[in-house]
């Protein structure tokens, strides 16, 4: 939590649930135009006008999706609020404002609180949306973080998985892997830490895996960018679960196959030197690591010149007839059929 032990602590029992909110969001100013009221009352006021609403809510909880011994409160702030902007930008959408709540044990004090606010208020400032309201509440198992995300477009503009037209090619941006190799550095160096407690590991090598686990962003311009291009996505979802996973959900809700290559895949030159260093194939790390929040969509092939060659977008295959199945070409030029094998949040425990 907090790094200096010699920082005063605040029980956050004193303060009770209004103060703490107070304290906790007095820094935040309301910029987009569309907030009527945010924090202050029973509910926050927004107004749209011609555009369509949106709306979405993600959980993140301490054990499951984060490790406090490596993730920093402010960077889980941050990261809490891109996971959130992930899937309104994912609808080919612009978010406008956040809720956040927050179940907290006793073990935080207000100023471990006010790091986690501090991250979540730089992502407010450099994605220019507004928070507008949450809920706090005590915790016996840790720290919950609950963020819903709202924003706007323009009907004809929103882009649904199921929307995918087959011969469509397949596009995804930046690249994949990086996230779940930075986990792999993070997670080995808590271990190391734990025998030897003296270890100063220099993680430097690693800075752009590590980044892209504990402190990523969302694309929050490609929205921009393909309407300068001249191009609509048919279908659009993020890469939050591993590409494996999301080329499936996109399929299945558009009900078509897919075919994707595997010397397509855009992949970090540093992350497939971390691979290779963990022996882990950078293949398997871009298909199933997740938590990229990369984009993944599908176009007309009648807009291939207009994206053909763009550093930020990546032609990585195309749609086929459902019967064709969902299937990658490997570099030996071998098919192999796709499965879902990213992150599954609601999965069964193993058993003894």
């Amino acid at each position: 939590m907090l790094e200096d032990k010699n920082i005063p602590k605040t029980p956050i029992a004193t303060l009770g649930e209004f103060a703490l909110i107070e304290a906790l969001t007095k820094s935040f100013e309301i910029k987009e135009s569309s907030t009527q009221f945010g924090i202050g009352d029973d509910a926050a006021v927004i107004q749209h006008e011609k555009d369509e609403t949106l709306i979405s809510t993600d959980l993140l909880i301490e054990g499951i999706h984060f490790d406090l011994s490596y993730m920093p409160l402010k960077h889980l702030g941050y990261k809490a609020v891109m996971v959130n902007l992930s899937d309104i930008f994912a609808m080919n959408a612009v978010a406008t404002q956040i809720t956040v709540s927050i179940a907290v044990s006793n073990r935080f004090p207000l100023e471990a609180l006010e790091e986690l606010y501090l991250g979540i208020h730089l992502a407010c400032k450099n994605y220019k949306v507004d928070l507008v309201g949450g809920d706090t509440t005590s915790s016996t198992k840790g720290l919950v973080i609950s963020v819903t995300a709202i924003g706007k477009a323009n009907k004809d503009e929103i882009a649904f998985r199921n929307g995918a037209k087959e011969g469509n090619l397949v596009l995804v941006t930046g690249d994949l892997g990086g996230a779940f190799m930075g986990l792999q550095v993070l997670e080995r160096e808590k271990a190391v830490f734990q025998v030897n407690q003296q270890s100063q590991p220099d993680l430097s090598e690693y800075s752009y895996c590590i980044e892209r686990q504990l402190k990523p962003e969302s694309r929050v311009d490609i929205k921009a960018l393909l309407k300068d291009l001249g191009v609509k996505p048919t279908a659009m979802i993020d890469v939050s679960d591993g590409l494996s996973s999301e080329i499936l959900h996109l399929s299945k809700a558009s009900k078509l196959g897919c075919q994707i290559y595997e010397d397509k895949i855009p992949i970090d030159p540093e992350v497939v030197k971390t691979c290779e260093e963990f022996k882990i194939n950078n293949t398997t790390a871009a298909l199933n690591g997740g938590d990229d929040y990369e984009l993944l969509f599908t176009i007309e092939q009648s807009d291939f010149e207009k994206v053909k060659g763009h550093p930020h977008l990546s032609i990585i295959g195309h749609m086929t007839d459902e019967a064709c199945g969902y299937n990658m070409v490997t570099g030996l030029g071998q098919q192999i059929e796709l499965t879902a094998q990213g992150w599954n949040g609601i999965k069964e425990e193993e058993k003894d």
